[in-house]
């Protein structure tokens, strides 16, 4: 595959030109109907679980979320009166003074890569430019980035070498659209954001209401542009502001454009967006902290944070219980889905260490039971037990966690595994899906296999279930997976 070339420049009608000339090219046209043609990648439908990453200016005030550089305009916001309180009025230190304090002299992206590795993911996603305007990137469309300012590194250059020589597939992530209004409560109160010398890093900072320009919608479509072109991504995840009519047309001309341009270099590439963005089967749909009901007979993902408040490092982060995250991925897979989970570093680029144990804890049980994740495919049914599952985006905190009477099924080909999201009590685990005469599975059982475990598993099986006996403990931390063999 070609390599990217760091230093080069890009224009903004040249950048433009080169997509409509590749989405022209084929095999895929800038319109929706050549785009359902689509098929994802098989690395993407076998890697199952991938780590995000929220980095940014934001963690530098490590306070609220990821949104601090909008709250702090908005004068009804605990943003607005801590940043008051603690730096000052907006007016004399605004949102572009946590620069000098974003060094990232502690960011060693083979350790980051490393830990991604060790967590079991199989591909990783940064944040190449979050709401707030400042690209993590070396940007030839902004003096706002990490290579001319602040850190001076290409932060996601370094980031997608060091992924890339741990054999994970590197993508990245695009919350550019947002931008559009972002800062606009900056135009009601005194403050830097009405400031024109300000004005390429604070944006247009319009209504949510007001359509994009067309200025602001090429400029987006030339970023997105030296993305592809400088880093190669194999995935370019979007947020939901796309969604809104101004873009459709957009989207058109950059996933014809990125599909063929991934094609050209032998790669296969994925897109995701929410809130109907895309047309179904042109890109991978996300839904954001929340699960689907069912089975989606289309590859799907899920994304959410190890924080139940940020995605961004907070000095105040509410850590999610490793159970809940397991729930989730487990969940997700058995559904057709692909688990994205989100990590924020500190503004230093060091990561905090409840999410880098989290990550770990993660890797052990993946490493156990990895087979029934990576690689697999759903089955009949997604699951069994009484645990009510809320389904939706933003519906995680209405999720009930499993009990040791919850499983959820994937497959291998003929091999079947029941995934334990808790260890059964009792020693004894009943899976009524599987009962003698089930339409599920007519076929006969050969042998049952604890994954982790030594030798095959006593079970019976009859009109109520298969009854199978498991040891006293789990071969990790937290339940486990049964490995189910058909007669020969």
């Amino acid at each position: 595959m070609p390599q990217p070339q760091p230093q080069q420049r890009y224009e903004q009608q040249e950048a433009l030109n080169a997509i409509d000339r590749l989405a022209q090219a084929g095999p895929f046209l800038p319109d929706w109907p050549s785009l359902r043609a689509y098929r994802v990648p098989a690395w993407y439908a076998a890697a199952r679980f991938g780590i995000f990453i929220h980095w940014g200016l934001y963690a530098v005030p490590a306070y609220d979320n990821e949104w601090y550089p909008r709250n702090m305009y908005l004068p009804d916001t605990p943003a607005y009166r801590h940043h008051l309180a603690t730096y000052g009025p907006p007016e004399r230190f605004g949102y572009k003074d946590f620069l000098p304090h974003f060094r990232a002299e502690r960011f060693d992206p083979d350790a980051w890569a490393a830990l991604c590795q060790e967590a079991g993911a199989r591909f990783v996603v940064p944040v190449a430019e979050h709401h707030d305007g400042f690209a993590m990137y070396r940007c030839s469309f902004s003096r706002w980035n990490a290579v001319d300012m602040g850190p001076r590194r290409d932060l996601i250059g370094e980031l997608a070498a060091a992924v890339r020589a741990r054999g994970l597939t590197f993508g990245l992530s695009s919350h550019r659209a947002e931008h559009w209004w972002f800062f606009n409560g900056g135009r009601t109160i005194p403050c830097d954001v009405q400031d024109p010398q300000y004005a390429d890093l604070y944006g247009p900072a319009r209504s949510e209401d007001e359509p994009p320009d067309a200025a602001f919608l090429a400029d987006w479509l030339a970023r997105l542009y030296e993305l592809v072109e400088r880093y190669r991504p194999a995935l370019i995840y979007f947020d939901w502001w796309i969604s809104r009519p101004a873009f459709r047309p957009y989207l058109a001309r950059f996933a014809a454009y990125y599909y063929n341009r991934a094609a050209h270099w032998g790669q296969e590439a994925v897109i995701t967006y929410k809130e109907g963005a895309f047309d179904e089967g042109s890109a991978v749909e996300d839904i954001e902290r929340g699960r689907r009901p069912a089975i989606s007979p289309r590859v799907w993902q899920a994304d959410t944070s190890v924080a139940r408040n940020s995605w961004g490092y907070t000095a105040a982060q509410d850590y999610k219980p490793f159970g809940t995250l397991l729930d989730d991925l487990i969940d997700t897979v058995s559904k057709n889905g692909v688990f994205l989970l989100n990590i924020g570093p500190r503004a230093d680029g060091s990561i905090p260490e409840p999410e880098a144990d989290l990550l770990r804890r993660l890797g052990r049980w993946l490493a156990i039971n990895g087979e029934a994740i990576y690689d697999s495919q759903p089955w009949h049914l997604h699951g069994e037990g009484p645990t009510a599952n809320a389904a939706g985006a933003f519906s995680e905190s209405q999720q009930a966690a499993f009990t040791g009477q919850d499983l959820r099924f994937t497959r291998r080909g003929q091999t079947l595994y029941a995934l334990l999201p808790v260890w059964p009590q009792g020693g004894r685990v009943s899976i009524q899906a599987l009962a003698a005469g089930s339409s599920h599975y007519p076929q006969d059982i050969g042998a049952i296999h604890l994954l982790g475990g030594d030798a095959p598993l006593p079970w019976t099986r009859d009109d109520q279930g298969l009854h199978v006996t498991l040891p006293a403990t789990p071969p990790g931390e937290r339940g486990g997976a049964l490995k189910i063999l058909p007669a020969s």
